[in-house]
């Protein structure tokens, strides 16, 4: 039972991160390990969130 229920977050955790990787790395065309440095996710944040 325990193991049911810590399946499914594991699976959507490791989802998560598989289609990081693949769409900053392979589809981006950036290096694999900036898609976990915050300074990638603050660029995005300014990016969406900035005043036009």
């Amino acid at each position: 039972m325990v193991l049911r229920t810590l399946l499914i977050p594991l699976l959507c955790l490791t989802a998560l991160i598989a289609g990081l990787l693949i769409g900053y790395a392979v589809v981006g065309d950036q290096p694999a390990g900036d898609v976990f440095k915050w300074g990638t996710w603050q660029h995005l944040f300014d990016l969406i969130f900035a005043d036009s």
